[in-house]
């Protein structure tokens, strides 16, 4: 998305490439009650609206919420332009709502976001040790660390990330 806001076209074709079943995904399980057409009529409305809107999602933010937020609005934009009212538990759709089977998308990039507010050593760390598979050991040796500093570390540095996470939730 960032890319695309800065001209790419290539990156803007990808980034509509990705999230088109994961629109549709979301227009189906929240408005498969109007049928096939329409839920087809949200999904284009939503890429129309990600078009036109594309600057309003700030940067510092992960893309998702801001992509599930646009298709739950036009979806409720639709359900009011029909005068409908549906509820019903989500208990009976959990595993309709499942994510796809697959990589997510948009993983790496919001992990490398979240990772990348870590200090600088910290953000070393937890990249070596969860992402690259290193030791603790071999870690600290090239970091000139003791495997003790580089466990003390790491368990500071997910703290530091769990924090993060938490802010982004709220």
């Amino acid at each position: 998305m960032r890319a695309a806001n800065r001209g790419d076209g290539r990156s803007y074709a990808r980034l509509l490439t990705l999230v088109t079943p994961v629109v549709r995904g979301i227009v189906r399980a929240r408005g498969g009650a109007m049928g096939p057409e329409a839920c087809e009529d949200i999904v284009q409305e939503v890429l129309l609206t990600i078009h036109l809107k594309r600057q309003s999602w700030r940067e510092d933010a992960p893309l998702r919420p801001w992509l599930y937020a646009v298709t739950r609005h036009k979806v409720i934009d639709a359900f009011r332009a029909r005068g409908q009212r549906v509820e019903l538990p989500v208990e009976d759709f959990a595993e309709q709502l499942a994510a796809p089977e697959g990589e997510d998308p948009f993983e790496a990039s919001d992990m490398a976001r979240v990772i990348d507010q870590l200090e600088p050593r910290a953000a070393q760390i937890v990249r070596a040790i969860g992402i690259e598979g290193e030791s603790a050991a071999e870690t600290g040796a090239r970091l000139g660390m003791s495997e003790g500093a580089v466990r003390v570390a790491l368990h500071r540095a997910l703290k530091s990330l769990s924090r993060l996470r938490e802010r982004m939730i709220e």
